[in-house]
């Protein structure tokens, strides 16, 4: 089942016996949003905090002018030295998934972490801690659509797609954008703890903590149906609390059970019952997304037998209940009150 988040213990004993230097990246192409996550969570004054909150910093990672995503020309006020005194260092996203790492970079990277420093990674800049080889071996988090791209380019790390996050104590990584701001909060609690995790929470106007894993935005692939088979696909997608049987089934389509089951895999890629409960799972999902039924309605209309059929077939599938999944989808869903 997906999960948000794999994390080992990372809380110091002592909240001032860190080192509060956080240092972000910035590199031509750099991903606005990424960033600006960094500068809002570490960055921003937050006086109600106390002295001892972080101290941010931009670390260019060539000289010079640069470009941001969005049409912005940027320059940083440090180089890549102040990675050399560095608590923790941001990678927010990165230029592109093949996009090379500056081997300067690399060796400044590998030396922080030598010397104590946490390394973090946002969306795509996976990609830069991986080439430290400091990933090698080990279990990391990226967006969903680049996942294949990343476990290619460096199949000696093992990339999780289910997760929000992932971290072993110094090196952490996130999947997509705002998968990074749960990372933040998840370091925000570590160094000081739950209470001031969500006063940043809710000065973001966002959970302290999401439910669920990249499982649930993740756009699920059309298979293209091949052979004759279509007509009947249709028949069970319009009718999909009736009787689909595999000898049912194949007498509808006149032929053997076995020559049926064989062009079914061949039409579809799956087998009869996987399809019939990823298409009523994703009939749930759409009916979560744009009705107001029970969840009792929306399982008999979706063709499961029970309501804890479907719960236990959308867990599996995205980590939530389908109440959770409404919350989060339904339009106005978080804005409704509860008495309306």
């Amino acid at each position: 089942m997906p999960i948000s988040s794999k994390i080992m213990p990372n809380s110091p004993e002592d909240p001032s016996s860190f080192n509060r230097s956080v240092v972000a990246l910035a590199y031509d192409g750099l991903c606005t949003f990424e960033f600006g996550i960094a500068a809002e969570v570490f960055g921003l004054a937050r006086p109600e905090m106390g002295e001892d909150w972080y101290r941010f910093s931009t670390a260019a990672v060539a000289p010079g002018r640069m470009h941001a995503r969005g049409g912005i020309a940027i320059t940083a006020d440090c180089g890549l030295e102040a990675l050399d005194s560095a608590g923790t260092i941001v990678v927010p996203g990165w230029s592109g998934i093949d996009a090379p790492v500056p081997q300067s970079l690399i060796e400044r990277l590998v030396a922080a972490h030598s010397r104590g420093a946490r390394l973090m990674s946002i969306c795509s800049g996976a990609t830069v801690l991986a080439a430290t080889g400091l990933l090698d071996g080990k279990t990391v988090a990226t967006h969903w659509r680049y996942s294949e791209a990343l476990a290619r380019r460096f199949p000696q790390v093992n990339v999780d797609a289910s997760v929000l996050y992932i971290g072993d104590g110094r090196i952490f990584t996130s999947a997509g954008s705002s998968a990074g701001i749960d990372l933040l909060l998840h370091l925000v609690r570590c160094d000081f703890g739950a209470e001031k995790a969500n006063a940043v929470a809710r000065r973001l106007v966002m959970p302290a903590h999401r439910e669920g894993g990249q499982a649930q935005y993740i756009e699920r692939p059309v298979v293209p149906e091949r052979g004759t088979l279509a007509p009947l696909l249709d028949a069970m997608r319009a009718n999909l609390a009736g009787d689909h049987s595999i000898s049912r089934l194949a007498r509808a389509a006149a032929m053997s059970e076995r020559t049926f089951l064989r062009r079914f895999r061949e039409a579809t890629g799956t087998t009869p019952g996987e399809w019939l409960i990823n298409t009523r799972i994703d009939a749930a999902r759409e009916l979560l997304e744009q009705t107001r039924g029970s969840i009792d309605e929306i399982s008999a209309a979706a063709g499961f037998g029970s309501v804890e059929a479907l719960r236990h077939h959308f867990r599996r599938r995205f980590g939530i209940s389908p109440a959770t999944y409404r919350r989060n989808y339904l339009p106005g869903g978080p804005q409704v009150r509860a008495d309306a």
